[in-house]
């Protein structure tokens, strides 16, 4: 491993330390604070070309386990998309001032290897004239999204531990998985989601939301930066102005908030307003329409009012603005991706992430500056805010991470045993008609797991049902195991039903039942046969109001090991149920009729 580059000459008691990062020029740190102040700061932004603050700006995708070797598909896919063939390519090229991992982009295999990639990055970019440390994110949410999995502990998402209710669960979840992301060289986190979620159609949030209460969910998301930041990493809240009420997914369209101004007030700020009171480092927007907040028709991640007008005076923030990802559909559909970024810097933002044409994007804001309609002091503004961040986060000082940091921090037996113990106090146990549960080896021994497995969020967990099906199986339960899918066919479901005939108990996994879904098919079958069956919602807790005649139904609201390993656990009585609704779920035929209120848990 690297160790940082940097040179401490000896100061006198009470004096600044004096840091070399890398090409560039000596910064002193304060003493007291441990933060460079913003005098010397200035003096650094003084220094670079309007090309290397231009990239300061962006925070971008790049392809590859590593920063100089990726495999040749990645190379490929490099040189298609952003014309550089690996990171540190794409750092001498653009500056860029961040990076963005994912696990589709291939940069998250291992926890070793995702240290040396940021290792790389580090050192591709302080190798450059006055080089700087980037500032590297990714979207750990937990819960259904995840980009760094297993061997890392991963925990409930948000809505979850909104079910557990613990402020100190919440803050625990953070602070290890902030500890973790450290380890590795991750120092912004895209989370905690602060959005509302008021609208069980909502296809992009859900269960990604600490619930439909704004005092509650504004309560976890304090708790969540809390966590985060004690460990040294940057948390994100996002996506302001609020995305909680809305059918439309803005990665593929452009969703309209028809809040009113008291109602955004009420439903949407107040977790916002609450991440900003707890320190919160930086605040993601959201590609919506909020036309009570800006009637021009603009989304909020290029409205002047919204950014600058709310976010920054009235709610009084002044920390770093990030965009959600410029490929997304809710923000170029009107206008170009070469305006975007312009007008995301006019709107009050600091950080453009992930634009789909980075040379389009960075040679835009590059001409916009030189045509006058961005000024260079706008720029400096904004990296003024991105290197107060790095400075907070110790980048400046020492960016880089060891193995042996990783090997002591990440996925460690105590974290993984916190998870577990977090996990089980999220399970809900919606419906126990006759007290079918806590399910008795004695009595129902054989149980026969279908359900649907779908994609495990990190590409490290699941499937679903055979995680179901070992755990039922090391507390002494006999499990056969049948995928069945998220739309199971004809044939698939008389197989089930086949199945059912030889066992003592049937365990479904539902993954958002609609009215017109086969799930419910294949569960009003098996339910035919006369065997108990229990139904576990490994996604959205509103399929309990389509399978009303169901006798046992349990709400684990995500489908990773560590949350459906706890529901067993619940199911079989080793564990009580103490979750309880952070959503109300509302009846299937009447959706105005609340079935199950928020609060709404049983216990054994």
């Amino acid at each position: 491993m690297h160790t940082s580059r940097r040179t401490l000459l000896a100061a006198t008691a009470g004096a600044a330390a004096v840091v070399a990062v890398g090409g560039g020029p000596a910064l002193a740190e304060d003493d007291d604070t441990g933060r460079l102040d913003d005098k010397r700061l200035r003096a650094l932004i003084s220094r670079m070309t309007l090309e290397e603050k231009v990239g300061q700006l962006f925070v971008m995708r790049v392809y590859g386990h590593s920063a100089t070797a990726p495999d040749q598909a990645d190379t490929d896919a490099n040189l298609k998309e952003i014309g550089v063939r690996d990171a540190a390519e794409l750092i001498a090229k653009y500056r860029v001032g961040g990076i963005i991992y994912f696990g589709w982009a291939h940069n998250t295999r291992d926890p070793h290897q995702i240290a040396d990639l940021s290792n790389g990055i580090q050192k591709a970019s302080l190798a450059q004239p006055r080089g700087l440390p980037v500032l590297i994110s990714t979207d750990q949410e937990h819960g259904i999204v995840a980009r760094v999995g297993k061997p890392a502990t991963l925990f409930p998402g948000a809505m979850a531990l909104g079910a557990g209710g613990s402020r100190t669960d919440a803050r625990t979840a953070g602070r290890i998985g902030g500890a973790e992301l450290r380890a590795m060289g991750v120092r912004q986190d895209y989370a905690p989601v602060a959005d509302v979620n008021v609208n069980p159609a909502n296809p992009v949030i859900g269960v990604r939301s600490f619930g439909a209460d704004p005092q509650a969910v504004a309560g976890m998301v304090a708790a969540q930066v809390k966590g985060y930041q004690s460990a040294g990493v940057a948390a994100t809240s996002k996506h302001f102005p609020g995305h909680g009420d809305t059918e439309t997914d803005s990665h593929y369209g452009f969703p309209v908030i028809e809040h009113t101004e008291a109602q955004w007030a009420e439903l949407d700020a107040p977790p916002f307003r609450a991440a900003i009171a707890a320190g919160i480092d930086s605040i993601m927007t959201a590609h919506i329409m909020v036309p009570a907040l800006d009637p021009s028709g603009d989304p909020a991640t290029l409205s002047r009012p919204i950014l600058t007008g709310i976010l920054r005076e009235r709610l009084g923030y002044d920390g770093v603005v990030v965009t959600d990802s410029l490929g997304m559909e809710g923000v170029r559909t009107k206008y170009g991706d070469d305006r975007v970024p312009v007008l995301a810097l006019k709107a009050g933002v600091d950080q453009l992430l992930n634009p789909p044409k980075l040379d389009v994007a960075w040679n835009a804001v590059l001409q916009a500056v030189r045509g006058g309609e961005l000024t260079e002091a706008r720029l400096d503004e904004s990296i003024l805010r991105v290197l107060r961040l790095k400075a907070k986060l110790g980048l400046l000082k020492d960016p880089y991470v060891t193995r042996r940091g990783v090997d002591r921090v990440v996925g460690i037996p105590s974290h993984l045993k916190a998870a577990d113990r977090i996990a089980e106090r999220t399970t809900t146990l919606l419906v126990n008609s006759g007290g079918l549960l806590p399910l008795s080896r004695r009595t129902h021994r054989s149980v026969l797991v279908v359900g649907a497995d779908p994609a495990s969020p990190s590409g490290t967990t699941g499937p679903p049902t055979t995680v179901l099906g070992a755990a039922l199986t090391e507390l002494g339960f006999t499990a056969t195991v049948l995928s069945t899918g998220t739309a199971p066919t004809e044939a698939t479901i008389a197989k089930a039903v086949a199945a059912a005939q030889g066992v003592d108990a049937v365990l479904v996994g539902t993954y958002n039942v609609t009215a017109a879904s086969s799930q419910r098919t294949l569960v009003n079958r098996l339910l035919a046969t006369g065997r108990p069956v229990v139904a576990l919602a490994i996604r959205n807790p509103y399929d309990v109001a389509q399978l009303p005649d169901v006798k046992a139904y349990l709400a684990a609201y995500s489908w990773t090991d560590v949350e459906l390993r706890a529901a067993v656990r619940v199911l079989a009585g080793r564990a009580d149920p103490v979750g309880e609704l952070p959503v109300p779920v509302q009846k299937a035929d009447k959706p105005k009729e609340v079935l199950y209120p928020v609060g709404h848990g049983l216990r054994y």
